[in-house]
């Protein structure tokens, strides 16, 4: 039990520093990101269905919407993934036990919007603004009870915005948080 326990703080402490180089990187301009041209519907579906036991093990529902059963489009697989699974976890985070956790795709055309939603706790609404400032964290006994290094949201923002999209947040407390980004819809040329 204690070398599982050591197990995960380490792998905890190493997405840390991990965050924090690429922190640097993204402040000097030398964050790359490694574009290719992936079904992101089929990859989300994967990645739900990868964490779903995790989430259920914390007394909570998540579930993957698209009305689209395939849509290739150029993007950063690892770091896209990345974006996703911080929303995802920070929604596990702030959630009750038996909530719902949705992970919704709509295609809009130049564009791919994804939406994570829980009906967790919910955040203050001057918080909103700051949200994905660098180590910013929201100063209540509410969300105390999960805390975080205050990188995930900055990083996940920094990420969309290289890929040419945009992200953004609405809440209310006690009804839950609603994360929304976009990514375009574009396509590599890519020569044999």
């Amino acid at each position: 039990r204690n070398i599982n326990s050591i197990k995960k703080n380490c792998y905890r402490l190493n997405r840390i520093v991990g965050n924090i180089l690429d922190l640097n990187k993204i402040e000097l301009n030398t964050f790359k990101l490694n574009l290719s041209n992936n079904d992101i519907v089929e990859e989300f579906a994967n990645i739900v269905q990868a964490v779903s036991y995790v989430v259920k093990q914390n007394g909570l529902n998540i579930i993957f919407n698209s009305l689209i059963k395939e849509k290739f489009i150029a993007y950063d697989d690892e770091q896209i993934e990345r974006v996703l699974l911080n929303l995802i976890s920070n929604a596990v985070k702030f959630s009750k036990i038996d909530g719902n956790i949705f992970v919704n795709l709509l295609d809009k055309g130049d564009f791919i919007e994804i939406e994570v939603k829980d009906d967790g706790i919910g955040m203050n609404e001057q918080f909103l603004e700051e949200i994905f400032n660098k180590y910013c964290q929201e100063n209540n006994s509410l969300s105390r009870i999960a805390e975080g290094s205050g990188i995930g949201l900055f990083l996940a923002k920094a990420i969309v915005v290289l890929h040419g999209g945009s992200i953004s947040v609405k809440s209310e407390i006690g009804i839950g948080s609603s994360f929304k980004f976009t990514i375009p819809s574009k396509i590599l040329n890519i020569k044999n």
